[in-house]
Order: C-alpha cells, then sequence, then structure tokens
C-alpha cells in the first residue's frame, strides 16, 4: 500500500478497530452530507454551525485499509485524539502517522477541518479512506472559527473518556498514549497529564523515553507565571465542565490549563519528551509567533481569572511583574515558537 506522504521515520502499524465505541454523554445532533449541521451543545448550546461530516461508513474493507490482528481492542486507549486541520495539506499525514504508529494506539481520531478554502477536505477525507473503516472521522465546518471553536466541535463529538490534542504541523512520539495512559491508570485522579516537547526540524527522530519515568504533580505557582502544558502533550478528562474560550485566539490553551488547575483539578506533567513541534520553513508563520500578542493575551487572561476568584491580586501584579521581565528578554532574544498550525486572519477577534 502506497502510504501518501507521511515521513518515513513512522511505521504505519496496521490496526483492526472494532466499529462499537462508548457514546458520549451529550449527543450532537449530525446529519450527513454536504448540507450537514452539527449542533454544538453544552456551554456553547447557542451556536449552531453549518458543517458537513465526511462520512466514510460506506468505505468497503480492501486491501488500501490497514489492518494488525495483534493490536485488539482491549489494547486501544480510551482516547479520543482531536486535530483542528487548517490549511495543512502539507503536514496532516505525517501527524497521522504518528497517531497510527502507537504502541496503544487511540480508540478513535477526530480531523476537524476549519474552512481552509483550499485542498486540505480532500487531503483529510484521503488520509481517513486509508486507515481502518470508521477509526478517522472528519467534521468539516462552514466557516473559519480558530482553533479553540474547532476544538470545541471535536470536544462534542469525542466518545471517550479521555481526549488527547494534536496540532496538525505536530508529531507525536511512539509510546506518548502508552505512558500516559499508565500514569492515568496508576492515579486517576489526575485530570489533566501532560509531558516535555521540543522544538525540532521535521523529519528528526524523537528520542526514546529515558528511565526514570516519573510524573509530578503541578502545582499553581508553575501554571501562574508560565504554560508548562503544551496543547499537543495534554490528554484529559472528556467530562471536564471547561472549554477552551473561543473569543481567545492568543494562548486559548493556557487560559483553559488555568481554569482547570484553579478550579482544584489535580494537574500532572511526565518528565519524557513524547512529541515535537516541528520547525516550519521560510515564510511560514503561525498565531504563536506574535509574541506580543500573546504577552498581551495572558495579561488580559490573569485579570480575568482574578476578577473570576481564582488567583488573588498579589498572585495576579507578581505574575505580570514577570510577564513584563519576560517579554523585555524575549525582546532581546527574539526566536519565534514554531508549533501553530493556525495562520492569524483579518477578521480574527483581538485580545482586549
Amino acid at each position: 500500500m502506497r502510504c501518501s506522504t507521511a515521513s518515513d521515520q513512522y511505521t504505519l502499524r496496521r490496526c483492526v478497530f472494532h466499529t462499537a465505541i462508548t457514546e458520549a454523554p451529550i449527543k450532537p445532533s449530525i446529519r450527513t452530507g454536504a448540507g450537514a449541521r452539527i449542533q454544538h451543545q453544552g456551554d456553547h448550546a447557542a451556536n449552531r454551525f453549518d458543517a458537513a461530516l465526511v462520512d466514510i461508513s460506506g468505505q468497503s474493507p480492501g486491501s488500501h485499509l490497514m489492518h494488525d490482528e495483534t493490536k485488539t481492542a482491549a489494547k486501544r486507549a480510551p482516547v479520543s485524539v482531536l486535530v483542528p486541520c487548517f490549511r495543512c495539506t502539507g503536514t496532516i499525514d505525517e501527524a497521522v502517522a504518528s497517531i497510527a504508529a502507537q504502541t496503544r494506539p487511540p480508540a478513535e481520531v477526530l480531523l476537524v477541518e476549519d474552512c481552509s478554502g483550499d485542498g486540505t477536505l480532500a487531503a483529510l477525507q484521503r488520509v481517513a479512506a486509508a486507515y481502518e473503516n470508521g477509526w478517522i472521522k472528519v467534521i468539516a465546518l462552514a466557516d473559519n472559527g480558530g482553533p479553540s471553536r474547532a476544538r470545541n466541535i471535536g470536544w462534542q463529538h469525542a466518545g471517550q473518556p479521555y481526549i488527547a490534542f494534536l496540532d496538525a504541523d505536530d508529531t507525536w512520539a511512539p509510546r506518548k498514549l502508552e505512558l500516559q495512559m499508565a500514569a492515568l491508570e496508576a492515579d486517576p485522579s489526575i485530570a489533566l497529564l501532560a509531558h516535555q516537547m521540543v522544538v525540532r526540524a521535521r523529519g528528526t527522530p524523537i528520542p526514546e523515553p529515558q528511565e526514570p519515568i516519573q510524573t509530578q504533580i503541578i502545582g499553581r505557582g508553575r501554571l501562574l507565571f508560565h504554560n508548562p502544558f503544551p496543547t499537543a502533550s495534554v490528554m484529559l478528562r472528556r467530562d471536564l465542565p471547561f472549554r477552551f474560550d473561543e473569543k481567545v485566539w492568543y494562548s486559548e490553551d493556557y487560559f483553559l490549563w488555568s481554569h482547570i488547575l484553579f478550579s482544584g483539578h489535580r494537574c500532572a506533567k511526565i518528565n519524557q519528551v513524547l512529541a515535537i513541534w516541528n520547525k516550519r520553513g521560510p515564510g511560514e508563520h503561525g498565531l504563536s509567533d506574535d509574541f506580543m500578542a500573546v504577552h498581551r493575551a495572558r495579561r488580559v487572561m490573569r485579570r480575568r481569572l482574578m476578577q473570576e476568584g481564582l488567583i488573588s491580586q498579589p498572585e495576579y501584579l507578581f505574575a505580570r511583574l514577570v510577564g513584563v521581565l519576560a517579554r523585555i528578554r524575549r525582546s532581546l532574544n527574539a526566536h519565534p515558537r514554531n508549533h501553530a498550525a493556525y495562520q492569524p486572519r483579518t477578521n480574527q477577534p483581538q485580545p482586549h
């Protein structure tokens, strides 16, 4: 079988997945077809987004599907992987290949196409058809709303107890889900679990985990000053009563993690590099490259956290001082971070 443009460093493992999956407590209304409408429920019940859920259930098993009788349903991780997709035709093959290469593969993958306006949707359909029938679900949105809304919609359609996030231009190490699930099974009280990530050139092998493999509980003081939870490293409980703020386009992940931890939920981090941010090519950029916008957004977020009673005024003032010093240091040694698949839109909401 020809595996499109996936990196040669990943072996696309052949998987057999049973069609039965755990249903989510909230059942969104889905009508397949080009004119489908997905009703967004929960905290965003007032919003309805025209979308098309790409139905690949009609695909009959054949030589183009990937099978591995050794990976039974019992070995699958009870995880829904959410991937917001925006103009990612050159990277999505490798991202999905790194999911398929997991030593403990997830139960399902949801690719949320955020109205890219190019060939992204066709690329996602092609990728989905290359894997076991029903394992990958493609959700196409009728208008571009940014990564927060794309992740929230995927969250509503997730059918597993845990959710893991991956950006369309990043890649996972093969043992990521295996190690995270082992930590969560050892301590089910953990609500959010992350791990280390590094920036590397595309195609760079991810280092093997090194003993000892440890899980550390992260306190509020550490999260107050910076974000220790890279989005592509995070796995969390699906039933948490929080979502991404869809009005926020910068550091939206940091805001969500703050709500979770400062509300009293236990958050932790594994001391291993289990994913990489792939460096983009010359001229490519993303939302996270605008450091000043990120700094302004985090200042606004901390003020909101104080107003909501999640942090104290002294904590807010001290964190703001640390943020100013970080901005000065970053201005003197500016090296844009390359890990966001989204590019700024002229009509996007701005932090205020």
